[in-house]
C-alpha cells in the first residue's frame, strides 16, 4: 500500500495554477482521443502552444545555452520544441497508463543488466532501478512489471503542486507501492526493499545532496539511491526507456549494475550513464528542470 497521501489542499502561484488549468484542460480533451491520436497529439499541444505559452520552451532554451553554448540558436530552439513534446506524448502516455502497458506488451527489455536482475530476483536481493526525465521513464517500469516483477517507487513531487495533485495518481495506480518522497516515504520504500522488492527512483532533479558534474557543469544532487543500496546491499541497475523515431514504440535499455563505492561515487556514475544518453538523444531528456540551479549549502 502507497504512503498516504495528504489531502490538504495544493498551493502555488498563479502561474502554476494556471499552467494546471491549461494542462487539465488539454489533457481532459485528448483523452477522449484515440490512443494513436492522443499521443502525438499532446506531443504538438506542448511543442507548438503550451510550451512557449507557460515558459517551458524559453526555460528549456536557457539550460541549452549553458551546457551548449557553442550550438547555434535554431539548433538550441530544435532541441527545446522537441523536449516539449517528448513531455507531452510522455504526459498523456502515463495518463493513459493502461493504453501505454498494452502498447508496450510486446516490447522485450535489452541490456547487459538483465542477467544480473534474474540473479538478484532469485535471491530475493532488493533491487533498486535508478532512472531520470529522459524519454519515458515510466515504459522500463511497464515492461518488467509485465515479465512479473513488482516494482514500487519513490517519486519526488512536483514543484507545480496543482499539477502534482492529479499526476501522482499515474504512478500509483498500478505495479508496485509508491512512495512520496520524505520522511515517512523513504522509510516506506526502504520497508518494501529490504523484504527482497524491487523500487525504481528518479536521481536527476536539483536537490540537498553533492555536486556532481552533469553536462559539464556541477548539479546537486541527492545521494538517495546509494544511500538505501548501501544499507540494504541493494543491486543499484540504471534503466532507461528511449523513444524511438516513430514517437510511439521504445527501447527499454536495463544496463550493467552501479559498482558499491561511495555514495559520490555511485552517484557520479549514475550521472555519467545519463549523459551518455543525453547526448544521444538531448532531445529526450526535461530540459525544462532547473537542474543546475544554485542551492544554499
Amino acid at each position: 500500500m502507497a504512503d498516504s497521501a495528504d489531502t490538504s489542499p495544493p498551493h502555488g502561484t498563479t502561474t502554476d495554477w494556471l499552467a494546471d488549468r491549461a494542462l487539465r484542460g488539454l489533457i481532459g480533451t485528448v483523452l477522449r482521443m484515440p490512443y494513436e491520436t492522443r499521443v502525438p497529439m499532446m506531443g504538438s499541444a506542448l511543442r507548438r502552444a503550451i510550451g512557449p505559452l507557460i515558459g517551458y520552451q524559453n526555460r528549456a532554451i536557457q539550460n541549452l545555452k549553458l551546457i551548449y553554448p557553442d550550438k547555434s540558436e535554431e539548433d538550441r530552439l530544435e532541441i527545446a520544441k522537441g523536449c516539449c513534446d517528448n513531455f507531452g506524448r510522455t504526459l498523456i502516455e502515463n495518463y493513459s497508463w493502461q493504453e501505454f502497458g498494452q502498447r508496450l506488451a510486446d516490447t522485450k527489455p535489452t541490456g547487459v543488466g538483465l542477467d544480473a536482475l534474474a540473479e538478484a530476483a532469485a535471491q530475493k536481493r532488493p533491487v533498486i532501478f535508478v532512472t531520470a526525465h529522459f524519454g519515458n521513464h515510466e515504459a522500463p517500469r511497464q515492461i518488467l512489471s509485465a515479465m512479473g516483477h513488482v516494482i514500487g517507487g519513490l517519486y519526488r513531487p512536483m514543484q507545480n503542486a496543482y499539477f502534482n495533485a492529479h499526476y501522482a495518481k499515474t504512478m500509483t495506480s498500478w505495479g508496485g507501492p509508491v512512495f512520496e518522497q520524505g520522511r515517512r516515504g523513504t522509510m516506506g520504500f526502504a520497508r518494501h526493499l529490504k523484504s527482497g522488492g524491487m523500487g525504481t527512483l528518479l536521481f536527476d532533479v536539483a536537490a540537498r545532496g553533492v555536486k556532481i558534474p552533469f553536462m559539464g557543469r556541477p548539479a546537486h544532487t541527492a545521494t538517495s539511491a546509494a544511500d538505501i543500496a548501501l544499507k540494504l546491499d541493494a543491486l543499484v541497475i540504471p534503466y532507461f526507456g528511449i523513444r524511438q523515431d516513430d514517437g510511439m514504440s521504445f527501447v527499454a535499455e536495463v544496463e550493467a549494475p552501479i559498482a558499491t563505492e561511495t555514495p559520490k561515487a555511485m552517484m557520479t556514475e549514475m550521472t555519467q550513464r545519463l549523459e551518455a544518453h543525453v547526448a544521444r538523444h538531448p532531445e529526450q531528456w526535461f530540459w525544462i528542470h532547473r537542474r543546475w540551479k544554485k542551492r544554499k549549502s
